[in-house]
């Protein structure tokens, strides 16, 4: 964002389209991940499997059930609290809050950005090192 007034960042969280939108929905990958497609975060997918990094379910790991990119919040399975009348309900969870612990790749354009971003790290990774090393 290029303001640091409160008032305008929120404005601007809350009227954004959906293009920029889907970028807020990122969520770090977990270790394993990271290292396989060189990639720290991605926006979260229904299909994905998440683990819940805060909050009173934490440690618990399921699969995103449902995205709601109006408010900013995914569902994950088994993730519900019961109604007075018993009904259970999707807690809605931020999906800061969440670790991508296993990716959904049905998607080809999916699997496409991975590629690309995953590439363009491990360009930066190995120009890192021969810079460092041309530098002793």
């Amino acid at each position: 964002m290029k303001t640091i007034k409160p008032r305008k960042q929120r404005k601007r969280l809350h009227q954004a389209p959906l293009h920029k939108r889907y970028k807020r929905f990122s969520a770090p990958l977990s270790p394993k991940l990271n290292e396989s497609h060189n990639i720290n975060s991605v926006p979260v997918r229904t299909g994905d499997t998440v683990q819940i990094m805060a909050g009173d379910r934490k440690g618990f790991e399921g699969k995103v059930t449902g995205v709601d990119q109006g408010k900013y919040r995914v569902f994950v399975e088994g993730v519900t609290r019961e109604k007075v009348d018993g009904t259970p309900v999707p807690i809605p969870l931020h999906p800061s809050k969440v670790m991508i612990t296993q990716l959904n790749l049905d998607d080809k354009w999916r699997r496409e950005i991975l590629k690309r971003k995953g590439a363009g790290e491990k360009a930066q990774k190995v120009s890192g090192i021969v810079a460092e090393s041309e530098g002793e």
